[in-house]
Order: structure tokens, then sequence, then C-alpha cells
């Protein structure tokens, strides 16, 4: 497999800061293969990490970031992703005090799928999703910013994209120009093409940020300025050489100017509705 990481000597991530709240943010890519039971296969998945002052709300553009990113180098190695995936999932549990993804039951459900024996850190993380809102002791509390941050948004939408647009998160995503992200997959493993891989890392990398962006806001724990934040100059500047893609003009040409968030057009799926009450996972 391919891992790029920000603590790659450690394996780990670094020490949490004294007095701060850390929050763990998930999400994994698979291919999508419904015509046949268990049927989708994940390939590709990063953890961010965010280290945030627990009695106050940072702004988060300040605030640096620690990641890893993993991909398969070929097709056959997709139980070992799942290994690893549960591995940082349970590092998650361990040394997290917020554990977040967007629609992250789906990715952890496909974890477990493609789990040879089953695996217990997947299924305990599952358990823990789904009584997210008991805050039961001793659990590391889950924020799925697709259903738990409703308190923020007036839009109808909850595709990650569209939160992030109505909170003034720029997340665009020059990957998918010209392409899919199933076809940039197949680019890698079809014809070994670096570049195609390095997209999906990059666009992987990008949900697992802006969804520890959200969980930050939604918690009250961050915030960034009223003009916006564009999500890709972080990446730019935390991620700095992980990947050639970084460089690419298609990319650093999103690096300049205002954050595009602010004049972005709402969806027809962003009807304005009043905000939904907050269920906070934290104590």
């Amino acid at each position: 497999m391919i891992t790029i990481s920000s603590h790659p000597r450690s394996g780990r991530p670094p020490k949490p800061r004294a007095g701060s709240i850390r929050i763990a943010s998930i999400d994994v890519e698979w291919t999508k293969n419904y015509r046949i039971k268990n049927g989708n296969r994940p390939f590709c998945y990063s953890i961010v990490w965010l280290d945030l002052p627990a009695e106050s709300s940072t702004d988060l553009a300040a605030v640096p970031f620690a990641f890893t990113s993993v991909y398969v180098e070929d097709p056959a190695e997709g139980a070992a992703l799942v290994s690893s995936a549960a591995s940082a999932i349970r590092a998650a549990s361990e040394r997290a005090d917020l554990i977040t993804g967007h629609q992250l039951c789906s990715d952890l459900a496909v974890l477990a799928a493609n789990a040879p024996d089953g695996d217990p850190d997947l299924t305990l993380a599952r358990g823990q999703w789904k009584q997210r809102r008991t805050k039961a002791q001793g659990a590391t509390p889950y924020l799925d910013t697709r259903y738990d941050a409703g308190h923020l948004l007036t839009g109808t939408s909850r595709r990650l994209v569209d939160v992030c647009t109505e909170l003034g998160l720029d997340v665009a995503q020059p990957e998918l120009r010209g392409a899919s992200m199933p076809a940039l997959h197949r680019r890698w493993t079809d014809q070994a093409d670096a570049e195609g891989r390095e997209r999906v890392s990059v666009l992987n990398l990008r949900h697992s940020l802006s969804t520890a962006y959200v969980a930050a806001r939604a918690e009250g724990l961050g915030h960034w300025a009223a003009g916006g934040l564009n999500v890709n100059q972080v990446i730019a500047h935390g991620a700095e050489g992980a990947w050639g893609w970084l460089t690419h003009p298609t990319f650093t040409n999103l690096l300049e100017g205002s954050c595009r968030s602010e004049t972005a057009p709402l969806s027809p799926s962003k009807a304005r509705r009043q905000p939904a009450r907050r269920h906070s996972p934290m104590p």
C-alpha cells in the first residue's frame, strides 16, 4: 500500500497539546457495485487529526492539522487496507476526544463488509456511531456531519460539498474536472497513472479535513472568517510535498483570490429552512 503521512517516522499522530480537544476525522473511498451483495470495495482512506483549545472557539485557518492517507497499490491489497483503516479507527478511539465523518456509517459498513473474519474495532465503532447521541460512559463521542450539524444549516441538502458551501468553506474539487472518481481510480489500477491516484488522495483528504472543520464548528470549538476559508489553501500548506498534484496548475489556480463559497450559487436542494435542534455528543 501507499501510505503518506505528516508523521511518517512514528506512525502515530503527535501528542495532543495540553488543554486541547482532539478531533479525528475519517473518510473512505470505495468502488461501488450494487449488483452483488457486499460488492463495494474500499481502496483509499484518510484520517485527519485536529487539536483545538477546549475553552474557546479558535480560528481554524491558523490551526495546523496532522494526517495519514492510505491507498492500495494493487486491488488485491483491499484486505490490508481494511486492516489499516481499522487500526486508524482504534487509534482514534484511544487518542481522540471526538471522532467524526460525513455519513461515517456507510464508510464503516463498507470496511466491515470487507473485513475477512470481521473486525472487533470496526464492530465497536459501528456500535458507538449508532449510540452517538446517548453519551455512553467510556465511549469516544462520535459526530456525523451529515446528521448532526443541522443546527448550523438552513439548506436542505446534506451533501458534504453543499454543507461546506453554505458554511463558507471553499471545497472546490479540481480533481473531478473531466473525470469521475471511479475513472481516476481505474487510471491508477489499469494504467499505473500516478496522477489519477494523487487526485483521488487529495480529494479524499479534503473530505476528511473539511468534515473536521464542520464538526469543530458544530461543537463551538472552531470558526473561520466571515469571508470564508479556502480549504485548498490549507491543504497546499499543510500537505506540502505530499503529492505532485498539489503543484499542478489546475490545483494551484484555486489558491488565489477570494473564497468561491462567497459567490457560489445555491442549488435547488438548498432551499432555506429553519436550522435543526443541536445534538452534541460532547459532555
